[in-house]
């Protein structure tokens, strides 16, 4: 990286001294006037955008005197065009800049003789006061922007330089510690559920970590590119690599990820970031744990669940989102942060059947101490189909970090729907669908959303008959308290986490 910044920088110098040349050949300015010998239909005048040449050759002996124009195409190279300068007893030439310097009165100099000519500057040329201003600065200003110019690209590659750094840091000193040959991927998950900061491993580590996995198998494809099985220590692990285009999206999700105090059983468990340069191209690593089952998207085309499992899927979401957005104060405390992209795709589904939200690339943090939220100024982020109505017509408080968690329980609620349709009981249970399949297309534009969430106000189909059970009646209830039109009236993780709560208990009870 560093190298490409020498290069932009070398690149840079070479445009500058191009242009300074173009600068002073377009300063020369209007039309110039000269004596021309040859030019009895023009009063033996020439005009020109170049020079005036005054010539003195010798042919059988006799002196011959030669006065034309010379167009700036011919100046080549500028200061000492090839056409202005003498051949010692063939020719003497010399080049001149202003109206009629070419007099065929004036004495060309023989070369070898000096002769005091004002009007023949030993540099080849001779120009005016105005025509010298135009030369330096323009040139001058040129170089001025150009600097402006390459001070922002060196900044900017500077900028992607440090944030590539940021995950580069080794300490070889403390990798025993940590990496112990008889370390297996199940003793390093517990060293990040025990070690106080909540925030995983350090960075050398996670390169380490990242350097000896073994790819095996490509089990995801999306936008920011593909996820893999791999293997390390005799563990599987999921590694998800970002194409280069991606590497803001992939520094970001490592992040949050990296919160202090992030860590929970119901948020995707995080291992490494690495970035990794073959030559050709940056790969960009992000090291998590590895659920078989994959995504609760994919859990419930598969498969149907009771009514302890609905509940248990529902419970292990609400608590992973209730932790994520929970603000924890003291001095190892962690930010609230807000999902903003939450959808059955990026929750997984564990072996022992509870949720673990993943996909943090486009998440927020707010800092309480100076209440500020590190966000990009974009109000349309996420899926449209899970998008919740102030997103949607752009009505969402920015400023306000409460907006965005509310906006987190209206996609909370799609998906306690998704679940609840693949809930089997009493021997009936419907096929998958995604939310809103009945009223939008398989991929809905903003503006069909729109219209059907915000000016009809349209929620998926809750059926009657799930009043029939205890546990569905709840979850509907929980379904449309979580998609009211108004944000602030929709409950909180919280909330929902401890209905949840009691609704498993009850049903613990009953069996």
């Amino acid at each position: 990286m560093r190298s490409n910044g020498n290069l932009a920088v070398m690149s840079l110098a070479r445009s500058v001294s191009t242009l300074l040349v173009l600068a002073g050949l377009i300063a020369l300015g209007d039309a110039l006037k000269c004596n021309c010998t040859n030019c009895e239909k023009t009063g033996y005048e020439c005009e020109t955008d170049g020079a005036c040449m005054a010539s003195t050759s010798y042919i059988k002996g006799e002196e011959q005197h030669v006065r034309i124009c010379i167009s700036r195409d011919n100046l080549i190279p500028p200061g000492q065009p090839i056409y202005c300068l003498s051949t010692e007893g063939v020719v003497n030439t010399h080049c001149c800049y202003t109206d009629y310097c070419n007099s065929v009165n004036l004495q060309v100099p023989i070369a070898g003789f000096i002769q005091d000519d004002t009007n023949w500057p030993s540099s080849g040329s001779s120009w005016g006061p105005v025509e010298l201003v135009a030369v330096i600065a323009g040139p001058v200003f040129l170089v001025c922007l150009l600097l402006i110019v390459g001070v922002f690209l060196f900044q900017h590659h500077q900028r992607a330089y440090n944030h590539r750094q940021r995950l580069d840091v080794e300490d070889p000193s403390c990798d025993h510690l940590y990496l112990a040959k008889d370390k297996t991927l199940q003793d390093l998950i517990f060293d990040l559920s025990t070690s106080g900061s909540g925030s995983g491993l350090p960075l050398f580590v996670q390169r380490t970590v990242a350097r000896t996995i073994v790819l095996q198998e490509i089990i995801g494809k999306g936008r920011f590119g593909e996820v893999w099985r791999g293997k390390w220590r005799g563990g599987d692990v999921a590694v998800k690599i970002f194409s280069s285009r991606e590497e803001r999206s992939w520094f970001r999700e490592a992040e949050i990820y990296q919160t202090i105090m992030l860590r929970h059983e119901n948020i995707l468990g995080f291992i490494a970031a690495d970035n990794k340069d073959n030559g050709t191209w940056t790969q960009l690593w992000l090291v998590s744990d590895y659920h078989e089952h994959g995504s609760l998207f994919d859990y419930l085309n598969h498969y149907s669940v009771t009514i302890e499992g609905m509940i248990k899927l529902a419970l292990s979401a609400a608590s992973g989102l209730a932790h994520l957005h929970m603000e924890i104060l003291g001095t190892q405390g962690k930010p609230g942060i807000a999902h903003r992209d939450l959808k059955s795709k990026n929750i997984l589904v564990k072996k022992n059947g509870t949720c673990a939200i993943a996909d943090l690339g486009l998440a927020v943090r707010h800092e309480s101490v100076t209440d500020t939220i590190d966000i990009a100024p974009n109000q349309r982020v996420g899926t449209k189909r899970y998008m919740a109505p102030e997103v949607l017509d752009e009505t969402i408080n920015m400023k306000h970090f409460d907006s965005f968690k509310c906006a987190d329980i209206y996609a909370l609620g799609l998906v306690y729907w998704e679940i609840a349709r693949r809930c089997n009981a009493g021997g009936i249970h419907e096929e998958y669908q995604l939310p809103y399949y009945d009223l939008v297309p398989s991929d809905p534009s903003i503006e069909e959303m729109r219209k059907v969430v915000c000016d009809q106000r349209l929620r998926p189909n809750v059926p009657n008959w799930w009043q029939s059970y205890e546990a569905l009646r709840v979850m509907g209830k929980i379904m449309r308290e979580c998609w009211y039109a108004n944000g602030a009236a929709r409950l909180t993780a919280l909330r929902i986490k401890k209905t949840l709560s009691q609704l498993s208990v009850e049903e613990d009870v009953k069996m």
